[in-house]
């Protein structure tokens, strides 16, 4: 089954992959190529001869050539994987491809390139670089891992491939349905499947995006308090992986909250995605709110301290600076 899905007067591009049921590897690999190439012609098969005509084919055809557009691994002896990395000084072998992967170390640039003209942004090539890495190891390995039996990154329905598979069609919706109706029902949900994987890819890019957007921004903010308290302008800017890299003296960051109503200060991790903090907020404000903490704090204006002791706020700049300096203070 044949799909343009733009004006003829472009050059087409025809994208292959196997009929029948798919799999997050064949969506998340047809889907990038379609992002590449927006004039282009889906065909969904398992013909031969239809496969060898194709520009570019995922997940079926037993080839794997990048330089000729070929994206499968299926075939007997096919070994592809990532290169071995370096983890805790112990050499591990690289995460075994799929379709998926082998797209994206093909295409992964082209693809980010392609969001970032529609979306206005320019990126150097090290920020291309650093973006497709760090979806490969974010995103792209899993859908792979799961795909090659390599391991069930998240048991149940949860994982973004257990949800993929979700949309496939299954026997009850088959009953009574002709062969052709059956392909057009098959390949309406590989499209629905599509736009929700490249639904979640932009949004992975466009907030790695952000995340370099904002170092210089971070690395340029005023310090505070001796330079144990650094005060972004902004709430929701990404700052972890500055703060921890580049400023072991910052304890504390304080900002804006989303509705504009406070001001938060947050500790800082030892590590990015750790639980422990450089220095916590003091015990004694532990699960406080409103009049409760600004009778311990003596900050009228005092928000909140949460249970765990890793964020807190008040209503005005002045309020959460005066806690971080009572906080710096707190005996150890």
């Amino acid at each position: 089954m044949t799909d343009t899905t733009t004006a003829t007067t472009a050059p087409t591009t025809t994208i292959a992959t196997h009929s029948g049921s798919f799999h997050a590897d064949d969506v998340f690999g047809v889907g990038v190529l379609m992002g590449i190439f927006p004039s282009h012609t889906l065909v969904r098969t398992r013909k031969q001869a239809l496969i060898d005509t194709a520009n570019l084919v995922v997940d079926v055809g037993g080839t794997w050539d990048a330089a000729t557009g070929r994206f499968d691994h299926h075939q007997r002896g096919f070994e592809g994987a990532r290169p071995a990395q370096e983890v805790d000084e112990q050499t591990q072998p690289g995460v075994g491809y799929a379709s998926a992967g082998l797209v994206w170390a093909a295409h992964g640039a082209d693809y980010v390139k392609a969001w970032a003209g529609i979306h206005g942004q320019s990126l150097n090539e090290q920020a291309v670089d650093d973006i497709v890495r760090s979806i490969d190891h974010s995103l792209v390995q899993y859908l792979d891992i799961v795909d090659t039996g390599q391991g069930d990154v998240s048991p149940g329905i949860f994982g973004l491939s257990s949800l993929i598979a979700q949309l496939n069609t299954h026997w009850m919706e088959e009953v009574g349905l002709t062969q052709d109706t059956k392909a057009q029902l098959q390949e309406t949900r590989f499209r629905e499947a599509i736009a929700i994987t490249r639904k979640f890819l932009d949004h992975a890019i466009s907030k790695k995006v952000a995340q370099i957007c904002a170092v210089d921004t971070v690395r340029a903010a005023p310090r505070l308090l001796g330079g144990r308290v650094l005060h972004l302008q902004e709430g929701g800017m990404p700052w972890t992986r500055v703060v921890v890299d580049e400023m072991p003296e910052v304890m504390f960051v304080i900002y804006p909250d989303s509705d504009g109503d406070q001001y938060q200060i947050k500790t800082v991790p030892v590590e990015p995605g750790s639980f422990t903090a450089r220095l916590d907020l003091p015990k004694t404000w532990a699960g406080l709110r409103d009049q409760e903490l600004a009778a311990v704090t003596g900050v009228e204006d005092s928000v909140f301290c949460h249970l765990n002791l890793f964020i807190g706020g008040a209503r005005s700049l002045d309020g959460a600076v005066r806690l971080a300096e009572l906080a710096l203070a707190e005996p150890l």
